[in-house]
């Protein structure tokens, strides 16, 4: 399998680092607008052989991606950049007749009138619109492949075929004890994805009603996570998963929260009441004259580099899937999930666990989609592909998951 990878940041540089050691990659193509970040992936690897090549890409450029697939004759792009380029990659990739895989969606748009009761434009109903077309092509998108959306997607399939006979809710629960030493506010993934899913309304599916929408930060609820992180608050964050599971799993309800605690809660909310987490350029000041800014791309300058924040980091990082439902006609709950030690993680492959756990899914899908233990066509969800699959060749790769039942 011949991939290119665009995005050489935390995530992207992870992906390099677990697919040098696995066998199905033919050649990986690394490819950033900096190509100094690609190049630094490429050659921590050099030890490994010359299947990483590294290349400048800008991915907002759909012509020069579609290009590129041609000419280094990629079979996937792999997505590993942040929501605002997921259309023109998905886009160049479907042009280049080669598969895709993301592990975020095309970006939301909140309803104009009722932004906290209604949905706008939905997270990936910008790919969902070009389903058929991807299905004409006999080409996949895989979309929602990381670890949140990703693994949670399959936990929440591997529930509905082997655990529950009538699932009730569907429950998506992230939380962590990751401390940073020496830093105030740092977090630990990228700061413009963590502003536009936490300050978006989140959305909530019932099976009667279909999507909808509620305030940032409604429902909260303290979840007891495993493997000694223990009980975190958590709140209603808008995210993939409540929009991919219910198109493929039967379930009354679906949701997802994650634990912010109320600090980094008050940092975002001060973000949003200054307008600094606005995407709009605005003019500033600068030694030629003015200069359009993002002010979210400034606050994202100031703030320390998630992938350079592992060896300040201490703590464990927790993903996963709570169920609730019945068996054989008696009530069940369980709770399906994924925990990374930031310690092993650095010491096994010098990325931090949150970066780390996210690269990790993705890599795994591709070799099932090389080996061909997964296929599809269209416009899919990790929820519409089998879940053993997945689950055992994850384990295989040195980091298996749990299922604790509840109550």
């Amino acid at each position: 399998m011949r991939v290119l990878l665009v995005g050489a940041g935390g995530v992207g540089t992870a992906v390099t680092r677990i697919a040098a050691r696995r066998g199905f990659l033919t050649h990986m193509v690394v490819a950033d607008y900096d190509l100094s970040r690609a190049e630094a992936a490429v050659t921590a690897l050099k030890e490994r052989g010359d299947r990483f090549s590294a290349r400048r890409l800008d991915a907002s450029d759909e012509d020069g991606v579609r290009r590129l697939l041609a000419e280094e004759r990629c079979d996937v792009l792999l997505n590993a950049t942040d929501p605002r380029f997921v259309m023109p990659l998905f886009r160049a990739a479907l042009a280049a007749g080669a598969h895709y895989v993301d592990m975020a969606m095309s970006l939301s748009a909140p309803h104009a009138e009722r932004p906290y009761e209604e949905c706008g434009v939905k997270l990936g109903d910008d790919q969902f619109a070009l389903a058929g077309r991807w299905a004409e092509s006999g080409r996949l998108a895989l979309v929602g492949m990381g670890v949140e959306p990703g693994l949670s997607d399959v936990f929440a399939r591997y529930a509905a075929d082997e655990l529950f006979d009538e699932i009730e809710e569907i429950g998506v629960r992230d939380g962590a004890n990751l401390t940073v030493e020496g830093y105030d506010f740092a977090p630990s993934f990228s700061i413009w994805t963590t502003i536009e899913e936490c300050l978006n309304p989140p959305v909530v599916y019932e099976k009667d009603r279909g999507w909808f929408t509620t305030a940032p930060f409604s429902e909260p609820e303290v979840f007891d996570f495993p493997e000694g992180i223990g009980p975190v608050e958590c709140v209603n964050v808008e995210h993939e998963e409540v929009l991919l599971i219910p198109r493929w799993v039967d379930a009354r309800r679906v949701t997802f929260k994650y634990g912010l605690g109320d600090d980094f809660i008050a940092k975002l909310k001060t973000l949003h009441e200054l307008g600094l987490d606005s995407t709009a350029k605005v003019g500033v000041p600068g030694e030629d004259g003015a200069v359009r800014v993002s002010p979210r791309d400034v606050v994202a300058a100031c703030l320390p580099d998630p992938a350079t924040l592992g060896d300040r980091m201490t703590g464990k990082t927790c993903a996963g899937t709570w169920v609730k439902g019945t068996k054989d006609g008696a009530p069940r709950e369980v709770y399906l999930y994924h925990v990374v030690d930031n310690r092993w993680s650095m010491d096994e492959y010098g990325s931090q666990a949150v970066v780390w756990q996210t690269a990790v899914n993705p890599v795994v899908a591709l070799e099932l989609l090389a080996t061909g233990a997964w296929s599809g066509k269209g416009v899919l969800g990790p929820e519409a592909l089998p879940p053993r699959p997945f689950l055992d060749l994850l384990t295989e790769y040195g980091t298996p998951w749990g299922l604790r039942e509840q109550g």
